[in-house]
């Protein structure tokens, strides 16, 4: 499994996060997306409906009925109840669930810089996981460091 760590520090979250979301949609894949506070959840929703308005990108928050039908699901645990396989953690606190998924985007800022490096570390030991670490550039244009 690969868990690809994103590191915000030019690009905000609201723009990261839908570049990545419709690159796994466009795959035929589907994608998780986890943040524990309902209003950061909300925000998502809202995100994803107005990023740009030439495109559509299928989601829905998790409970509304139609869970296992979303292409992209917004939760607030790591519970896949759409079937995904790629999973985005966007809230900063990575858990250890995300590694029963193919893929992992564990997204973060300089808030949770402490908690990364911690998780990062702590997978270095994990068998059949792939660590990568995505950096921003001064252009914004991601880099693998790692």
């Amino acid at each position: 499994m690969q868990v690809d760590f994103y590191h915000l520090t030019t690009t905000p979250l609201d723009r990261a996060l839908p570049q990545i979301a419709e690159k796994v949609v466009a795959s035929g894949a589907r994608l998780l997306i986890v943040a524990e506070d309902p209003e950061q959840r909300a925000q998502l929703d809202r995100l994803l409906w107005i990023y740009d308005p030439e495109s559509f990108l299928p989601h829905a928050q998790a409970g509304g009925g139609g869970d296992a039908l979303q292409p992209v699901l917004i939760a607030g645990s790591v519970d896949a109840a759409n079937g995904a396989r790629h999973v985005a953690i966007v809230d900063g606190r990575w858990r250890d669930e995300a590694l029963t998924f193919e893929r992992a985007f564990h997204f973060f800022g300089e808030d949770h810089i402490q908690a990364a490096r911690t998780a990062w570390r702590g997978l270095g030991d994990a068998a059949d996981v792939e660590r990568r670490y995505w950096k921003q550039s001064d252009t914004g244009r991601w880099e693998r460091a790692a």
